[in-house]
């Protein structure tokens, strides 16, 4: 089939290879604009348009997919199919209704469970043991289109949203890849998502990512995994704001209170709601991320210092 391919950012590239190298014909990719990055803040390809320039395919940047060019282009295109990863932007009916097989979007959770924009960080962050992908047909509704294929991925007790996407990006390019496969035979037909199971993963934003010391060190341990690498888990020591790297639950013998830092000889602990976590990374202001024990021995912490607040226990 002759496929236009949608999709921004690295996430995106395993199935874009795994596409260019299949039986079908990738006519052209849909993208993100370049945007500013780096210090100079020049502009620089998005990871997709840089695998497709690679592969001398067309690249497609339109500001937004409801630009009259693009719908243009696309017609002219006649793709038979559009797969889609991560793309970034939401696709306008007129768009929908061009290719003969519609949109078929590779979706980084279990349909319906975790519909939205961060399916990965919020399985993590809701202690789920098993996720995966799936593949369905784009319609208007948010994640709501009917379903090809799905595939499992065990969450493991360590990962992070990186190293889980990182698995699932490369496991889906498969999915996605035998989806476009069973649509071209004919031997695969979307079913309806079932109305039960529903639910919602919206964005993490950076204040969602401010650790509650108060909550229990499971939950401590799982908001600051879900967040790695993006926002990025974060606290305040006094004024400034600190970075948090993944923690560990310890099982040390110590009674603190939420927030309290403890620094032994080779781990730092903070009081949680329940057992005490040893902190992993710790990023200051203006500096790179170090060991926190490295961290501890930089900086003047009072007797009894709380982390997430001016207070100290007594």
């Amino acid at each position: 089939m002759r496929l236009l391919f949608a999709g921004t950012p690295e996430v995106a590239v395993p199935s874009l290879r795994a596409l260019l190298a299949s039986s079908h014909e990738v006519v052209a990719v849909l993208t993100r604009p370049d945007a500013a990055a780096g210090r100079g803040r020049r502009l620089v390809a998005s990871p997709v348009a840089q695998v497709a320039q690679e592969a001398g395919v067309e690249v497609l940047r339109p500001p937004s997919p409801r630009e009259p060019a693009f719908l243009d282009r696309l017609r002219e295109l006649a793709p038979d199919c559009a797969p889609v990863v991560a793309y970034g932007g939401l696709v306008p009916q007129q768009a929908l209704d061009v290719p003969t097989h519609g949109w078929v979007n590779l979706h980084f959770s279990l349909l319906p469970a975790w519909r939205g924009a961060a399916p990965v960080q919020h399985a993590i962050l809701a202690g789920d043991e098993v996720t995966g992908a799936s593949t369905f047909r784009l319609e208007k509704g948010l994640d709501t289109g009917p379903v090809y294929g799905l595939m499992t991925e065990t969450v493991r007790p360590d990962d992070t949203s990186g190293t889980l996407l990182d698995r699932l990006a490369v496991a889906g390019a498969g999915l996605l890849v035998a989806t476009i496969d069973g649509i071209a035979d004919g031997s695969l037909t979307p079913r309806p998502q079932p109305d039960d199971g529903v639910t919602l993963a919206p964005k993490i934003d950076v204040a969602t990512a401010q650790v509650d010391w108060t909550a229990t060190a499971a939950r401590v341990d799982r908001l600051v995994r879900a967040c790695t690498p993006a926002p990025g888990a974060w606290t305040t020591l006094g004024a400034d704001r600190l970075k948090l790297g993944p923690v560990r639950i310890s099982d040390a013998d110590a009674t603190l209170l939420p927030g309290q830092i403890q620094v032994g000889k080779r781990e730092v602990l903070v009081g949680t709601g329940t057992a005490p976590v040893a902190l992993g990374t710790v990023q200051a202001p203006g500096k790179k991320a170090m060991a926190a024990a490295d961290w501890s021995r930089g900086v003047r912490l009072a007797p009894g210092q709380r982390l997430g607040t001016e207070e100290t226990a007594p």
